[in-house]
């Protein structure tokens, strides 16, 4: 029987550290369930997110052709060499996800995200994937619930990153876990997001630069009408920004939370036909 994260981390002389969020996932149900949601295959190419003590790096091998494990804490190297030294289809990479290039590290494999992350960088990660120039097929990644929550979110309570994730793919929350499966104990909630990516958009855009051009301009002021927003944050004055919102069918006053997908893209269409010096 394999030690818990406690136990293995006493025996190293190791503390987690609350910088990097350390939270270790210890009981073996929930990390079942993980590799389980993630329905891998025993071809797949895995890129796991926080390794940890490697409870689910050892799952994920059983279940996965090969499995890429990243972990920024390099007091864990020992740990983990010693763990999967025998396992010659678990790749250790001890570096920090946001600076590392996945298409470099995964060569010519597609792949999918398995990843109990840090959850006060969860959103960045998604949005590193999300972005790769060779994106996942699909993500499951459990995440802090209200931030899973936000990135489900409907129009009303929308936001970047759900806008985001639903161009993407089809995020869905499959399943949640309360603080005792991790130690240290953390005091909130979680949950395992799963997208599963789109092969295409599901809306045409004239480019994804500029969609998200448009986007961030509509965010740009928290709580304003979308009219100020726009105004703002692609440099128009009102009126002309209210006659771009006008054109796509959505009226002015609304606020950028409240705008569905379609919505944005038939907004980035007009604004793209009025070849606007952005």
């Amino acid at each position: 029987m394999s030690l818990s994260p406690k136990a293995l981390l006493d025996s190293y002389d190791i503390l987690p550290k609350k910088s990097l969020g350390q939270n270790f996932m210890h009981d073996p149900k929930a990390l079942a369930k993980i590799v389980s949601l993630a329905q891998l295959q025993p071809t797949d190419t895995v890129v796991e997110v926080g390794a940890g003590t490697g409870a689910l790096t050892d799952l994920l091998s059983q279940a996965a052709a090969q499995v890429y494990s990243i972990e920024v804490d390099q007091r864990l190297q020992p740990i983990l060499e010693e763990r999967f030294d025998y396992r010659p289809n678990v790749y250790l990479h001890f570096a920090d996800v946001l600076k590392t290039d996945i298409a470099t590290l995964v060569g010519d494999n597609t792949y999918i995200v398995v990843a109990n992350m840090p959850y006060y960088i969860s959103s960045a990660i998604l949005w590193h994937f999300l972005e790769s120039r060779r994106p996942p097929e699909r993500l499951a990644m459990t995440m802090q619930l209200e931030v899973a929550e936000r990135v489900i979110g409907k129009p009303g309570a929308m936001n970047l990153l759900s806008i985001a994730a639903q161009l993407y793919g089809r995020p869905r929350i499959v399943s949640k876990f309360g603080p005792a499966v991790f130690w240290p104990r953390p005091n909130i909630h979680s949950a395992v997001i799963r997208i599963d990516i789109h092969e295409s958009p599901p809306v045409e855009l004239p480019s994804t630069q500029m969609f998200f051009r448009v986007l961030r301009a509509g965010f740009s002021l928290k709580r304003k009408q979308l009219k100020n927003a726009l105004s703002r944050g692609l440099r128009l004055n009102g009126a002309s920004a209210g006659k771009l919102i006008d054109a796509a069918g959505i009226d002015p006053r609304r606020r950028a939370e409240t705008l569905s997908l379609e919505e944005w893209a038939r907004l980035t269409d007009v604004v793209a036909e009025a070849e606007l010096p952005l």
